[in-house]
């Protein structure tokens, strides 16, 4: 076999072994799918001179800054249980990377009112996956923030699900609607809101919706 022949022999080889080690890596029905079977919401608040370590405070009193964590984009996976914050984080690791769905807001204005909020819409039926919305906001209350990131997470399941609804009504219109339809069956919020510290440190608000795929 010429010194050619030889190379390409070892690199198909290996190329057969990559494409197994793959078909292996994404075969339907392992955990390397990365498809949460439960989640958790969490929030927090932190201050500090330094913005970064505000945040850092922040992740803390949500409980989470121990773990690497990944910012996702918004699907309630099919077949996902909502659990209490103390069981989710018993399933987790120190250091462990951990996928969020997260909001953040921060200020080092005295005295400005900020708020992060993730909103969490259901589908009745479990085999359909649902929606969580992030929210940020400067000068909402943590109701109207959390009010709004809900309305965001209903909207979108709903527009998927096929639900009619003017979207120009209030929330509770839109709420009861959506009730009445029977295709939504849980919406709910995590928001965490604080006012600007008056000695001008940073204040920073972080709500989560952590993902576990254990």
């Amino acid at each position: 076999m010429s010194k050619n022949n030889a190379v390409l022999s070892v690199l198909l080889h290996k190329r057969h072994r990559i494409y197994e080690t793959r078909h292996s890596y994404f075969r339907e029905g392992t955990s390397t799918l990365f498809i949460a079977k439960e989640m958790f919401l969490t929030k927090g608040t932190g201050k500090h001179r330094e913005q970064l370590t505000s945040f850092e405070m922040a992740l803390r009193d949500a409980g989470i800054a121990a773990f690497n964590l990944v910012r996702v984009s918004s699907i309630f996976p099919p077949h996902c249980k909502l659990i209490s914050k103390s069981k989710g984080l018993k399933k987790l690791q120190q250091g462990q990377i951990v996928f969020t769905v997260m909001s953040e807001a921060a200020t080092d204005e005295a005295n400005r009112l900020v708020a992060a909020a993730v909103g969490v819409a259901m589908p009745r039926d479990p085999t359909l996956y649902g929606y969580l919305s992030e929210h940020h906001s400067h000068g909402q209350t943590e109701r109207v923030a959390g009010d709004y990131s809900e309305d965001l997470a209903a909207e979108m399941l709903a527009t998927t699900l096929g639900v009619a609804f003017d979207p120009d009504q209030d929330w509770d219109a839109k709420r009861e609607l959506w009730r009445i339809s029977g295709r939504i069956v849980r919406t709910t919020n995590m928001t965490q809101s604080a006012v600007g510290n008056k000695n001008g440190l940073w204040t920073t608000v972080v709500a989560a919706a952590v993902l576990i795929t254990d």
